[in-house]
């Protein structure tokens, strides 16, 4: 069956167990939690707001109250970094103990797992793939298969089901942070669309979700938004023309997750693109069509730090259309993030059922990993 096909499927299914167990929302008053006629327990807000929020933590054990919040159904899942890894064997036990945890109903299906797993220098668990996407790229579409083969290989027998990978992003001209860093597959959209979609595929004929990064197009940014505020000055027709043509290949072969990417693009706003609606809700998901799950590029970075406060960026990240927004330094940033947002959805700041509607994506995504 194909891989798009299943994802879909696992989507409907997500909403049909959701209308199942909590019955059908009264609105989008942005406070009325799911109605229930058979007193089974109704989707919280703190609930719904969790199943769109990504946890990451320090060390090598996850806190209790990480443990604690994932068994009140109130995490989609967790993002691991080399400071949380010693080995394939530590990072599977940590693992198999937060996806044993008792959630309620309806909220059984596996936790996210994530890492960035490009190969060379970005990657978190130690293993496969070695090499760096230009390198991957010498091999032409098998050799890239095969990276993403060897990639999904290490991060299964970690537990990982989420790649945040492949990079699909074209550089042009000498100044580009993606091609200095390694991350570039080739600089022009046919051998970028056809090389990552090749290590998607490798992602997938090994049972782990791909991630294609980093939505509009991040390849001719002189600056790394981890370091610095980045400003892409490209026209609209170059944006949707050439930056866009591996992300069209990615949503046509059913890639799960499109990462945002934290830079502006004023040809459609002074907002970082992962806060603008025309481009989650008008390029990508009405132009291009993309069905699955949107996640921003990290909030907790030089990029975004002058739009305001965690509580601040998730909110504006979710109003533009944003599944997961994403806080990777720290559990209690995006603990308090979860915080802000389950204040306005009770003020009504944040409409139930947009609030809803995400939390569905992400629960369809999750079932579609399950064994």
């Amino acid at each position: 069956m194909p891989r798009r096909l299943i994802i879909l499927l696992a989507a409907a299914l997500g909403a049909a167990l959701l209308v199942a167990v909590w019955g059908q929302t009264a609105g989008g008053d942005g406070g009325a939690p799911f109605a229930e006629a058979d007193d089974t327990p109704p989707l919280t807000i703190e609930q719904a707001v969790g199943q769109r929020m990504i946890f990451p933590y320090d060390g090598l054990e996850p806190p209790q109250e990480l443990m604690e919040r994932i068994a009140r159904g109130e995490a989609a899942g967790v993002i691991l970094f080399s400071r949380n890894v010693r080995s394939i064997d530590q990072v599977r036990s940590v693992v198999d103990r937060l996806q044993a945890i008792e959630r309620p109903p309806g909220l059984e299906a596996p936790l996210l797992v994530m890492v960035d797993q490009e190969g060379g220098a970005v990657r978190r668990i130690p293993g496969a793939p070695e090499q760096p996407a230009p390198v991957q790229a010498r091999g032409g579409v098998d050799g890239v298969r095969q990276a993403g083969s060897a990639a999904a290989a290490t991060l299964t027998a970690a537990g990982v089901n989420l790649d945040l990978a492949p990079v699909v992003d074209i550089p042009r001209g000498g100044d580009s942070a993606i091609a200095r860093e390694n991350r570039a597959y080739a600089s022009a959209p046919g051998p970028v669309s056809e090389l990552g979609l090749a290590f998607t595929e490798g992602l997938h004929e090994g049972g782990v979700a791909a991630t294609a990064k980093h939505f509009p197009g991040f390849g001719v940014a002189a600056v790394n938004t981890d370091n610095a505020p980045a400003q892409v000055e490209l026209p609209l027709d170059q944006l949707r023309e050439v930056d866009a043509a591996p992300f069209e290949a990615q949503i046509d072969a059913g890639v799960e997750v499109i990462m945002m990417s934290t830079a502006a693009y004023p040809v459609l706003g002074p907002r970082p693109a992962a806060f603008s609606d025309r481009w989650i809700k008008g390029e990508l998901r009405e132009r291009l069509g993309f069905e699955g799950v949107v996640i921003t590029d990290d909030l907790q970075t030089p990029a975004v730090v002058r739009f305001g406060d965690a509580g601040q960026l998730a909110y504006y990240a979710m109003r533009a259309g944003v599944d997961l927004p994403l806080f990777a330094k720290d559990y209690a940033t995006a603990a308090r993030a979860a915080e802000a947002l389950e204040r306005a959805a009770r003020d009504g700041a944040l409409a139930r059922d947009e609030l809803d509607r995400g939390a569905l994506r992400v629960l369809g995504l999750r079932q579609s990993l399950a064994d």
